[in-house]
C-alpha cells in the first residue's frame, strides 16, 4: 500500500458526449478520391483540418484577390529555386495569378545558372576547403557586368537582369523567373545584402551600382506592396531577408496612405522561423486580414498549392482583373 494519499475519483462529474464541442466530425474527414487521376477530386478529398483547411482558405483568397484586381506578391528564398519550383511560378505569372516577385541575391544566381547552363547549386562542402566555392567564372562575371549596366540605365536590378538574360540569348531562358517577369512586364525586384552572394567575392563586383539598382528595386517593391491592401503576400522559403524587406515596404506603403484592410499573408517553409511569422503573417495583418504558416518541403507543398490555384480557378470559372495591379500605371 502506498504511503501517499490518493484522490477519491468517485466524486468526478461527467456529462454526455452530445453536450461536448468536438473539433472533428464526419464531414471533416479525409475522403479518399475514387479517381486516382483526378487532381480536382484529390483536392476536394483533403480533410477539413489544420494546414489542409488553411491551404484551402489561402487558395480561395488568391482567387478572390485577383478577381478583385488586387496584387499577389511572391517573396522568394533561393531554396525555392534550388528545389525546382521556378517553372511553377512562371506558369502562375503567365496565367495572371502572380503580379510581383521579390527575391534575394542568391535566388538570382540560381536563376541565372539555370537559364544559361541548365544546372545550378554547387557542392559547398567539397569546394570550400579548396578555395573554389563561389569561384566559377561566368556566373559572377556576367552578373557583375549586367548589374553595372542596369545601374547605368537607371533600371531596377531585377528588371535589368531579366532584360539581359533575354538579350544575351540564354539557352534555357524558359526556366528563368527574371526573364519571364521582364517579358510579361511583371515587377521582379532583387534585394541585396552585400557579402552574402558569390559574385561579391570577385574583384569586378560593382558595389555602388549594385546598391543603386537594388535601392531602386526597393522603391519598385513599395509600389507593388501598395496593391496588396486587399491582396496576397506569399513568403516562400526566406527566413530573414525577405521578411525584413517586406515589413519595411509595408511600413512605407502605410505611411504613404495605403490601408491594409484585408491583407492575406502566408509563409511556406520546412520549419517555423521568428521573422516570417512576425514580419509577414502577424504584424502586417494586425489591422485587418488573415495569415497562415504552412510547414512542409517546398518540392512537395508548393506544387500542390500551385496546381490547386489553377484547378480551383478552372472549376469556379474565376476571371482576373488587372485594374489595380498593372505595374506600368
Amino acid at each position: 500500500m502506498s504511503r501517499y494519499r490518493e484522490a477519491d475519483l468517485r466524486g468526478v462529474r461527467t456529462y454526455p458526449v452530445a453536450a461536448r464541442a468536438s473539433k472533428v466530425d464526419q464531414a471533416s474527414l479525409y475522403r479518399p478520391p475514387g479517381d486516382p487521376d483526378s487532381f480536382a477530386e484529390y483536392w476536394r478529398s483533403l480533410p477539413d483540418q489544420l494546414a489542409a483547411r488553411d491551404l484551402r482558405e489561402l487558395v480561395g483568397r488568391v482567387l478572390a484577390a485577383r478577381r478583385g484586381g488586387h496584387g499577389v506578391l511572391a517573396l522568394l528564398g533561393a531554396h525555392v529555386i534550388k528545389t525546382g519550383m521556378g517553372p511553377g511560378l512562371i506558369q502562375l505569372m503567365r496565367e495572371g495569378w502572380i503580379t510581383g516577385l521579390a527575391m534575394n541575391g542568391a535566388t538570382v544566381i540560381h536563376d541565372l545558372e539555370l537559364a544559361f547552363f541548365g544546372r545550378t547549386s554547387e557542392d559547398v562542402a567539397s569546394q570550400l576547403p579548396q578555395g573554389r566555392f563561389g569561384m566559377a567564372r561566368e556566373t559572377s562575371e556576367w552578373l557583375n557586368e549586367w548589374t553595372r549596366v542596369a545601374a547605368e540605365r537607371n533600371e531596377g536590378l531585377g528588371e535589368g537582369l531579366g532584360r539581359a538574360f533575354r538579350e544575351q540569348g540564354a539557352p534555357f531562358v524558359e526556366h528563368s523567373l527574371l526573364a519571364a517577369a521582364y517579358e510579361l512586364g511583371i515587377p521582379a525586384t532583387v534585394h541585396l545584402s552585400i557579402g552574402t552572394d558569390i559574385n561579391h567575392q570577385h574583384p569586378g563586383f560593382p558595389g555602388a551600382a549594385a546598391g543603386d539598382a537594388s535601392a531602386r528595386d526597393f522603391r519598385i517593391l513599395v509600389a507593388v506592396v501598395q496593391t496588396l491592401g486587399r491582396g496576397v503576400a506569399l513568403n516562400l522559403g526566406s527566413a530573414v531577408l525577405m521578411p525584413e524587406v517586406f515589413l519595411k515596404a509595408v511600413s512605407v506603403a502605410v505611411n504613404l496612405g495605403t490601408p491594409f484592410e484585408n491583407l492575406t499573408a502566408a509563409v511556406f517553409d520546412f520549419q517555423k522561423h521568428y521573422r516570417p511569422l512576425e514580419n509577414v503573417v502577424r504584424r502586417p495583418t494586425s489591422t485587418g486580414g488573415w495569415g497562415t504558416y504552412i510547414v512542409g518541403h517546398h518540392e512537395v507543398i508548393l506544387p500542390l498549392f500551385f496546381q490547386a490555384i489553377r484547378s480551383q480557378a478552372k472549376s469556379t470559372k474565376s476571371t482576373i482583373s488587372q485594374e489595380d495591379t498593372d505595374p506600368r500605371r
